[in-house]
Order: C-alpha cells, then sequence, then structure tokens
C-alpha cells in the first residue's frame, strides 16, 4: 500500500532519479525565454530592412502591332465551301490559298455573265455613237435653218421696204391729185359763174365739168392706189413675222429633237457606267472566291469546317497566328494607382508555365522574374473597371522567353519607393497608397515642369 499519510513527510533525492532530471522546467524556461528573444530581436531587425513598394496587376501578352496579333479570316462573299487547301497548324505565306468557295446567289450563276456584261456595254457605246451622229445632224440642221432664216427674212425685209416706198409714191400722187381736183373744181365753179351771167358757152361750162370728173376719179383712183399699197405693205409685214415665227418653230423643234438626243445619250452613258460598275464587281468578286490568308503565320483553327457548308457574308473561316511579333504585356491596374505609374517605369515580369520563387519587397532577390518597363498607358477606363498598362521588355535586362506565345497569362509588379518593413506594415493597416515615385531626376524635372505650365 502506498504511504498517503499528509503527516509523514519522505524526503527523496532527485538525483537518484532520471526521471527527473528529464522533466525539469527550468532548463525550458530558459530555452524558451531565449527563443522568444531571439524571435523579438530577429523581428524587430526585420521590421527595420528594406522593403521595395510595388503594384501588382494581372494581364496577358500581347504584341505591339495591332496587324501581327492572331487575327481570323472572313470570306467578304456568301457561299458554299468547295474545297480546303489547309489543316490547323499549317504554315502559311501571304497569298496562299485557304480555302476555294462557290456562288449560291443566282445572280451570279450564269458562268458567261462576265461577257454577256462587255456586249451590253459595247451595244450601248454603239448607242452612243448614233446619237453623237444625230446630235451632229441636228446641228447642222439648225445651222441650215438659221442661214435660211437669214436669207427670208432679208428677202422680206427687202419687200417691206419697197412696198414702204411704194406707200410714199402712191400718198405723193394721192395728194398731186388732191391738189388737181382742187384746182378743177375752183375752175368750175369760176366757169359756172360765168356760164350763169353768159359770159361761157355751154361747151366751155361741160369741158370744165368733165375736166373736174376726170380730175375726181384721177383722185379716187390715187386713193385706190394707195389703198393697195398699204395693204401690201400690212401683208409683207405680216409676212415676214409668219416667216420669223415659222423658223421659229422648227428651229425650237431642232433644239428639242437635239436635246432629246442628248438626254438619251446622257442616260445611256449612265447605264454604261452602272453596267461598268457591275461588270468590275462580278469581276472582284469573282476574285474573292478563292480565299487566301493576308499575311505569313500559322493556321490555329478552322472555325468552320466541312464541304459544302453554306457561309453567310463576313463569316469567320480559319484563325492565324503571324510569324514576326514583338511581344509585350498589358496589365490591368486600379483605379487608385493610376497617379503612381509613370513612363519608363521599371517592372517585374511573372509568365505563365515559367517557374518563380518571388518575394514582394525584396524583387532583386526573386527568381524566375524578367523585366519590364512601362511604355504606356490609357488614359479612360476599360470596360474591366480598371486602367491597362503596356509593358515592353527591358533592354537590360534578360531577354522574355523565346516560347513566350500571345495569350498567356501574365502577374506585374511594378516597383515603386524603398521604405522600412514597418512603414509598409504601417501604410497596408491603415489603408493608405503606396508613395509616389519617379524612376529618375529628368522625369522628375519633367513632371515639376508640367505642373509650372498648368500653373
Amino acid at each position: 500500500m502506498l504511504n498517503l499519510n499528509p503527516k509523514k513527510r519522505i524526503e527523496i533525492n532527485e538525483k537518484d532519479f532520471t526521471s527527473f532530471s528529464k522533466v525539469d522546467l527550468r532548463n525550458f524556461v530558459r530555452v524558451f525565454g531565449f527563443i522568444v528573444s531571439a524571435i523579438f530581436l530577429v523581428a524587430v531587425i526585420f521590421l527595420f530592412l528594406p522593403w521595395t513598394q510595388n503594384i501588382r496587376a494581372n494581364g496577358v501578352v500581347t504584341t505591339f502591332e495591332p496587324d501581327k496579333r492572331p487575327q481570323t479570316i472572313n470570306s467578304v462573299i456568301p457561299g458554299k465551301i468547295e474545297k480546303w487547301y489547309v489543316i490547323e497548324g499549317d504554315y502559311v505565306k501571304k497569298g496562299d490559298t485557304i480555302v476555294f468557295i462557290s456562288e449560291i446567289k443566282q445572280d451570279y450563276f450564269n458562268p458567261d455573265i462576265l461577257n454577256n456584261y462587255k456586249l451590253q456595254i459595247q451595244s450601248k457605246e454603239e448607242s452612243i455613237k448614233s446619237y453623237n451622229e444625230k446630235i451632229n445632224a441636228l446641228e447642222n440642221q439648225y445651222s441650215a435653218l438659221m442661214n435660211n432664216q437669214k436669207l427670208k427674212l432679208e428677202q422680206n425685209l427687202n419687200k417691206v421696204k419697197q412696198n414702204k416706198l411704194k406707200v410714199n409714191s402712191d400718198s405723193m400722187d394721192l395728194v398731186a391729185e388732191k391738189i388737181n381736183f382742187s384746182i378743177a373744181k375752183e375752175r368750175f365753179e369760176r366757169m359756172e359763174k360765168l356760164y350763169e351771167k353768159g359770159l361761157k358757152s355751154q361747151t366751155e361750162f361741160e369741158s370744165r365739168k368733165l375736166s373736174l370728173q376726170s380730175t375726181q376719179a384721177k383722185l379716187i383712183s390715187a386713193e385706190n392706189k394707195l389703198m393697195s399699197s398699204v395693204n401690201e405693205l400690212i401683208n409683207s409685214e405680216i409676212e415676214y413675222n409668219s416667216i420669223k415665227n415659222d423658223y421659229a418653230d422648227k428651229l425650237a423643234k431642232v433644239q428639242s429633237d437635239k436635246y432629246s438626243a442628248m438626254s438619251a445619250k446622257f442616260d445611256t452613258e449612265v447605264e454604261i457606267n452602272k453596267l461598268k460598275n457591275q461588270l468590275s464587281n462580278i469581276s472582284v468578286r469573282s476574285g474573292y472566291y478563292y480565299i487566301t490568308a493576308p499575311q505569313e503565320g500559322y493556321i490555329t483553327r478552322t472555325i468552320k469546317s466541312g464541304i459544302g457548308e453554306v457561309i453567310k457574308e463576313g463569316a469567320e473561316l480559319v484563325s492565324i497566328m503571324p510569324v514576326d511579333y514583338n511581344l509585350l504585356v498589358e496589365l490591368y491596374i486600379d483605379p487608385l494607382d493610376l497617379p503612381l505609374i509613370v513612363k519608363n517605369q521599371h517592372v517585374r515580369l511573372i509568365f505563365d508555365g515559367w517557374p518563380s520563387i518571388v518575394f514582394s519587397g525584396w524583387p532583386n532577390s526573386s527568381v524566375g522574374t524578367f523585366g519590364g518597363t512601362v511604355y504606356a498607358f490609357d488614359n479612360f477606363i476599360s470596360s474591366n473597371g480598371k486602367y491597362r498598362v503596356l509593358i515592353i521588355p527591358d533592354d537590360h535586362e534578360v531577354n522574355w522567353p523565346e516560347q513566350l506565345r500571345v495569350g498567356s497569362g501574365a502577374v506585374g509588379m511594378m516597383l515603386l519607393n524603398d521604405v522600412p518593413v514597418w512603414y509598409e506594415l504601417w501604410r497596408q493597416v491603415n489603408g493608405f497608397p503606396p508613395d509616389f515615385y519617379t524612376t529618375n531626376m529628368s522625369i522628375d524635372k519633367k513632371i515639376k515642369s508640367e505642373i509650372k505650365v498648368k500653373k
């Protein structure tokens, strides 16, 4: 039985038992205190180590030139796939045939459509020649009518002048006959008075009376002659106007026929231009039956497949990746970090597929990263709510891997200011942004000069 009496105390020598030496707490307390002190000292020293602030952003690998990026080859016209000349992964040169398509629109089914359009154009051109000849004939006819009108009018004008002279002459004859009649009347009246007084004989009286009647007859004849001359003058003037109007109608008709021929000619020229345009379109359209490679590259994927498949206008057929291209990385950063980005700023990059050991605050100690510099950044926000930054290779760093391809993922660390670790922890806890950073004095001077200019 155990001796459990509390009044009786048994003294035990701990050195006689090895178990007591193994569970001695005094050594453990000393070791634990030493370890805690060492950790605290290391933590304090660690807080004063330099830390490189940086902005981490995700992105993808792309190309510098837009025409060197992956692209799809489209069909300009609708058609039916007849034959493929490539398979996925083939290397093609510029102008190599990729696929042949046939026509599906009934307007272009006729194999002799080009010859038909050429014949139509030739017929229309012959019509143009006929219209030109008709126009020339009408112009000659117009000139002839103008000459005839001139001659007729001159002839009739001479007749009018003659009638005017005749009217003047007959007017003078009438005036003379009036004077003769007046004289004869006075003589007759004197003779009548003398006859009544018996101073003249009846024979002389009757002779004087006959003379008066003869003079009166001549006066009436002169008046009739003048009236006839006036009528002839009026008729000649009416004939002059009639000739003028008649030729005006004829000339107007010739001009109308000429303008009609010119209008028909212009309409035919418009039709010729339309036919030529259609002929050119058909000729160009026939060149789109064979779809060729726009540049040198590799066929990465055939979007359409099979034989006899109908494709629409602008349909994507294959995608091609150009051979010769210059790589760059596009990163997307938060709007809060945009003011911290400047051109030529140094960046460390991590590419998908290349192993790396990254120390965020000590980029120079990281392994597997590649160098780059900021080439440009957008001044407008992207659809994902971030700003795009373009990174190009750093000439003073190791070249980017040759096996790197467009579309690969990338992570970028844009290096900022060097600060102590305790400052970085304090900044992170308070949610403050990183310190503003410039790569060299020239950039700093440039920024200051821009600020002065804005002021």
